[in-house]
């Protein structure tokens, strides 16, 4: 690649707006928890980009990855642009909180984004995660990356 062509910024400790821009987007990040010695096993995932910078998803309380961010809560998300778009990919990592409010609020309005809840089977699959208790997890950067082609 030519670097003229590549725009490979160095690490900053915070979203941009160009970043929260491509996040808000209904792409799948991949989520990484520190798993110690136990080689990285990312994970694709939902996520939002918030106003304030951090990037949130919801999951079950008694999921690997709420474990895991208890044990050692670091964690980071890369979010690539789909096959067919000009290469571009935004990492975030930072220490992760595991927050007990928001759980069901957050599931909706992602399933909003990622599916169409007018369709029967979507509506009934978002209905089978809101029976479940769902808590949110959330990443508060300390490294954030970007590369653009």
């Amino acid at each position: 690649m030519s670097a003229s062509l590549a725009q490979d910024q160095s690490p900053v400790a915070s979203l941009a707006p160009a970043d929260l821009e491509f996040l808000r987007r209904p792409l799948h990040g991949f989520l990484t928890m520190a798993a110690g010695p136990t080689p990285p096993q990312p994970r694709p995932v939902w996520f939002e980009a918030t106003d304030d910078g951090t990037i949130q998803l919801f999951t079950g309380p008694d999921t690997l990855k709420v474990r895991r961010a208890r044990r050692d809560p670091r964690a980071s998300l890369v979010v690539a642009a789909p096959v067919g778009e000009r290469e571009r990919w935004v990492s975030v990592a930072g220490r992760v909180t595991v927050e007990a409010d928001g759980g069901h609020d957050l599931a909706t309005r992602l399933a909003a984004r990622y599916w169409d809840l007018d369709d029967p089977v979507r509506a009934e699959d978002l209905a089978a995660i809101l029976a479940e208790e769902q808590v949110r997890l959330v990443i508060h950067p300390d490294t954030v990356s970007r590369y653009a082609y």
